[in-house]
């Protein structure tokens, strides 16, 4: 089978929009659809790098920008017919004159098409928009409120979910074999996210003291996006390599972020960008040719075993960090510029929920505040003492009495109706 753009060549991961259906080829919206939803991962990525102190209309502004821009452009280098893609690389390669013997960058689902542009866009955009205030004072790192570590926990795992739709659906087909390649794809993804998970929970509690939970839901990104580029060309065990040292760069570029006075509140830079270099990297240092060709590339060559395929890779990467850096340090700061990046002081105090999005914070659980009666006191000599505030629990309705458990002295119940508990009756 071959392509109508490229007669010699396989139509099994052809990054155009031709696919072989019913003997003929034909046009495939889905590609559409399966690059929207690339583009809008490597725009969210920016979010968590600059979020709680910049502008919603920032956000649109460089949202738009790098969508209709700075990621289609790497986006063809890697995956049409770039100078960095497989299929580019038959026509021009890097470093060999024949094409034949290259095999281009081997990005398998995006370590550096996706999460390198999310993630130095990210480092740009907190670079220009500063640290949150109260972040760095008197040149020492103040920690800040983290955020509820249920969601982050429930986020974590919405992701490493979503991400075999990413990774395994990158294989473009389960027909002509190509299901074999998507569950091996499955096999290494869930390792490395898993190894990556485990070392750097291990590690919290060594740098740290304690286990800490968001470095841990962290480690399992860092090894997501460290296989991601690699998925389909590495061996299982090479898959444990990946995620584990994934788990230590996030732990090495969280501390050089916080050395350099770079606030980046959820990492985005560490797990995205220098992760996902990392997992280009791996591409050319795990590979072998025969599984570059099991993963339907159209190469046919011993470039990873001649360690082309690492040169290619690294070059492939600095093509990447050059283009990204260069256009969105210069999106952002266009912005600040014109409509500014930073909310005023006054509402990031206040916190952007309420400024940016007018969400009211209620707190109807604060705790009552009660007269505590000594024991011995005769009940009928206890005063009832009316809340000023919500109660901590909703109350049952008082004719059902104190049926907790609890000593009546400490109800708010009127005396009349008396301990229901089954506890001593102060």
């Amino acid at each position: 089978m071959s392509c109508p753009d490229d007669p010699g060549g396989s139509c099994a991961r052809s990054p155009t929009n031709w696919w072989y259906e019913g003997g003929a080829f034909i046009r495939s919206y889905q590609f559409w659809f399966f690059q929207w939803a690339f583009a809008g991962a490597a725009a969210t990525i920016v979010a968590g790098s600059v979020c709680e102190r910049a502008k919603i209309e920032a956000y649109f502004v460089y949202s738009i920008v790098l969508t209709i821009f700075i990621y289609p452009v790497v986006v063809h280098w890697g995956w049409a017919d770039g100078f960095l893609s497989p299929w580019g690389a038959k026509r021009g390669p890097i470093f060999t004159l024949d094409g034949a013997k290259s095999n281009g960058m081997i990005d398998f689902a995006g370590s550096g098409v996706v999460h390198m542009v999310g993630g130095f866009s990210g480092l740009m955009g907190a670079l220009v928009v500063g640290p949150r205030r109260g972040r760095f004072v008197d040149g020492q790192v103040v920690e800040l409120y983290q955020g509820n570590k249920i969601l982050q926990s429930l986020g974590a795992f919405i992701l490493w979910f979503g991400w075999y739709g990413f990774n395994c659906g990158s294989t473009l087909a389960v027909s002509h074999g190509m299901s074999i390649v998507a569950g091996k794809v499955a096999m290494n993804t869930t390792i490395a996210a898993a190894a990556g998970a485990i070392i750097a929970t291990f590690v919290s509690k060594i740098v740290l003291g304690h286990y800490d939970i968001s470095m841990g839901l962290n480690g399992v990104l860092a090894g997501l996006v460290s296989i991601t580029a690699n998925c389909a060309v590495v061996e299982p065990w090479h898959a444990v390599i990946i995620g584990s040292v994934g788990g230590f760069v996030l732990f090495a570029g969280h501390f050089a972020l916080l050395k350099a006075k770079i606030d980046d509140p959820v990492d985005a830079t560490v797990v995205h960008g220098f992760c996902g270099y990392w997992g280009l990297l791996c591409s050319g240092i795990f590979c072998t040719d025969k599984n570059i060709q099991f993963a339907a590339y159209p190469g046919v060559n011993n470039a990873c075993a001649r360690g082309e395929q690492f040169g290619v890779q690294v070059v492939g990467g600095l093509c990447i960090i050059a283009w990204t850096v260069g256009t969105a340090g210069l999106t952002f700061v266009l912005v600040n510029a014109t409509i500014g990046m930073r909310v005023p002081q006054s509402a990031e105090d206040e916190g952007l929920d309420v400024s940016e999005h007018g969400h009211q914070t209620e707190e109807p659980y604060n705790k009552p505040q009660q007269q505590m009666i000594p024991m011995g006191v005769p009940q009928q000599q206890m005063v009832q003492m009316v809340p000023t505030q919500p109660m901590l629990m909703p109350m049952a309705p008082q004719q059902f009495g104190n049926q907790g458990g609890f000593s009546s002295s400490l109800s708010p119940l009127p005396p009349q109706f008396g301990n229901q508990g089954g506890y001593p009756n102060y």
